[in-house]
């Protein structure tokens, strides 16, 4: 689909929204709908029907129609559509999120507000941030991230997640995968070059973000609008160390958990240095799907997308 251009027209958005992932909250797209439109604005919302849909839509949005692009959907719809505007670079409207989906860790990242209220305040009124996308490159396209790319027990967990499974359980599906994962835990090793230092893990996320899973912390110094990756080492092996991470991340005391590090660098190569007899895909994370498979190499896009957050001192750092 391609948007003809108009001129004279009052400001306009594109909703980008995926009735997956909203099936249960159509109630607040539609709301946020009606809050943009009493502010005089326009809206035209396109539904997705199959993966790919939104990143296409991203890039064939005419800029010279919509002033922002919004997508309504989960971190997976919205990675979709930052590489739709990460591939457009200078040509791209600034985008703005109407969050559904099971752990919205970009929501938290901008801070942003839960009532249609402020979510349109914030598509209409928000202020930008210029962010870098993270890329990784594995056998295949290049895939950029917003948010994290993982290797490990957190990346094995997310690909055995299916998404019909999801859409039951929620994030009780992460719950369980997790658990399933333990029991089945082999001590694989994987080398992390950071910025040519290699180090050791058992398990590994490269973020761009403070936040993971939703409100958690594992990066505290990581901003958006930084052009910064920040590496979380996971140093111990073993199923009691992968739940006791995991507890750790829930009580908001990871960053301080021995076994624990994050290392701040600009290019990250991810290998397998030892598979303890697995034999098994090595399967890597991107903003909550599975992506790619180890090695990949981790670097920032030189093309930025800009983010729309609340424009008020009392939000959450980028």
């Amino acid at each position: 689909m391609t948007f003809a251009s108009i001129t004279g027209a009052a400001p306009s958005v594109l909703l980008i929204f995926n009735p997956t992932a909203g099936r249960r909250r159509r109630g607040l797209v539609d709301a946020v709908v009606r809050h943009v439109r009493s502010l005089g604005w326009t809206v035209d919302v396109v539904e997705t029907a199959a993966p790919g849909d939104a990143r296409r839509l991203a890039e064939q949005c005419d800029a010279g129609r919509y002033g922002v692009i919004a997508v309504a959907g989960g971190d997976g719809t919205i990675n979709e559509v930052v590489n739709g505007l990460a591939a457009r670079a200078a040509t791209a409207p600034p985008l703005a999120l109407v969050p559904l989906g099971t752990a919205n860790v970009l929501a938290h990242e901008l801070g942003l507000g839960s009532t249609a209220a402020a979510l349109a305040q914030a598509i209409t009124a928000g202020r930008e941030v210029l962010m870098h996308p993270g890329q990784a490159s594995g056998a295949g396209r290049p895939r950029c991230f917003s948010l994290m790319a993982g290797a490990g027990f957190d990346a094995k967990v997310v690909a055995g997640v299916s998404a019909p499974l999801k859409r039951r359980w929620g994030k009780g599906a992460y719950v369980w995968r997790s658990l399933v994962e333990a029991r089945r835990y082999r001590p694989v090793r994987y080398a992390v070059e950071i910025d040519g230092v290699t180090h050791e893990a058992a398990s590994v996320i490269v973020t761009h973000a403070r936040h993971y899973a939703g409100p958690y912390v594992v990066a505290p110094q990581a901003s958006l609008g930084a052009p910064l990756l920040h590496v979380c080492l996971f140093e111990r092996w073993g199923w009691m160390h992968a739940l006791r991470f995991g507890a750790a991340l829930v009580l908001g005391t990871l960053p301080r958990t021995p076994g624990y590090r994050v290392v701040a660098g600009r290019q990250v190569r991810i290998s397998v240095l030892n598979d303890a007899g697995e034999e098994r895909r090595q399967p890597v994370q991107i903003d909550g799907d599975d992506a790619l498979t180890l090695p990949v190499s981790i670097g920032l896009s030189t093309e930025a997308v800009r983010l729309l957050r609340p424009d008020s001192p009392h939000a959450a750092r980028p």
